[in-house]
């Protein structure tokens, strides 16, 4: 792959073009006065958060039960330390709310980051033992990568307990980002043998390990390391953001290594601002097959996880995906991602 630092910023009398044709044709009968979401029935949302700060877990999970959803795997959540013991509890509640209003509880599952936080060193013991605990998901280094401070820099008192907790730095040198980030190269730019351990360890438990916010050497590692073992279950996330930056080629050739695709609510969103049109473009080049949505949703500023995929999937039904492929890549592929077996690979109404 090539190295290259995509900008996808669409200037709005660009976007508008697009966005108009789409948003007139699209229409979806929603009434604000019901209690539930419609448009996600049989959504599996794989990127979900509810830490702290975020979305109320069982809350969430409640809405997407009443609104007919499949399952939701929590990225994070409050409890982190033992995010399959929080996500149990978290179940145990919902199925006894559910049998008493006479709902089918929404499937929930538990994700794990690989890191402890920015001074901990990234040992497999961790992720051993986050897998045998239930957890479904492991996450590559996000906001504790070295590549996202090099970005949008972090927050210094996580790696300073003197630091003002509420300040957040510019984006640091390449120095500083490395010396309080994770880096999963070594000195030759070969994946670190503990990264290729972590991937062998879920690919024996058929879990999903999401690649977080790499540089391009580091994705193009685990992506090659990822095709060369055989593993499933290698999803990339939000593929548009700053912190991932795949050109669509980019993204084509990682569908073609055996990769999942993971578009989000969060590239749309104000905060990021990624044209509709040109995920659907995306989608539409790589195949739906390969792709799937999610929320990346739980932060105040965004709509819920629900909502949040409820825009999403209006957003690419808009611009010309069909209720077969919303299908495709909200329900049947996310439930591979996630080890759930469906009774059929069809949507009710087309069977």
């Amino acid at each position: 792959m090539a190295e290259t630092n995509p900008n996808y910023a669409t200037p709005s009398s660009v976007r508008s073009v697009t966005s108009y044709p789409a948003r007139r044709g699209y229409k979806q009968p929603v009434d604000p006065s019901v209690d539930h979401v419609v448009g996600v029935g049989d959504g599996i949302d794989i990127h979900c958060h509810a830490h702290e700060g975020q979305q109320d877990a069982l809350g969430v999970a409640k809405l997407a039960s009443k609104s007919g959803m499949k399952g939701m795997l929590y990225k994070t959540i409050v409890g982190r330390k033992d995010p399959a013991g929080t996500v149990s509890g978290v179940r145990n509640a919902l199925e006894s709310w559910c049998a008493e209003k006479g709902l089918t509880p929404v499937h929930v599952w538990p994700g794990s980051s690989v890191t402890q936080g920015f001074l901990s060193k990234i040992e497999p013991a961790w992720s051993a033992k986050m897998l045998k605990a239930g957890v479904v998901g492991l996450w590559m280094p996000n906001n504790t990568s070295a590549n996202t401070l090099s970005i949008v820099g972090g927050k210094p008192s996580a790696w300073d307990k003197n630091a003002d907790p509420k300040a957040h730095t510019e984006p640091l040198s390449c120095a500083d980002s490395l010396k309080y980030g994770h880096y999963l190269l070594d000195d030759k730019g070969r994946l670190l043998s503990d990264i290729e351990e972590i991937f062998r360890m879920a690919h024996d438990q058929n879990a999903a390990i999401f690649f977080g916010h790499p540089t391009k050497p580091e994705f193009r590692a685990m992506a090659e390391y990822s095709q060369k073992m055989g593993f499933k279950r290698g999803v990339v996330d939000h593929p548009f953001s700053p912190f991932v930056s795949l050109t669509i080629e980019e993204m084509k050739d990682a569908a073609s290594a055996g990769l999942w695709l993971n578009f989000t609510f969060d590239e749309l969103s104000p905060l990021l601002g990624i044209s509709p049109a040109n995920m659907y473009k995306a989608i539409r080049t790589i195949g739906p097959e390969r792709c799937t949505l999610s929320s990346d949703a739980g932060e105040p500023l965004f709509p819920n996880s629900v909502e949040s995929l409820r825009l999403l999937r209006g957003y690419m039904s808009a611009f010309g995906c069909t209720a077969d492929e919303i299908y495709t890549m909200c329900t049947v592929n996310p439930s591979f991602i996630v080890g759930l077996k469906l009774e059929t690979s069809k949507r009710a109404s087309a069977a």
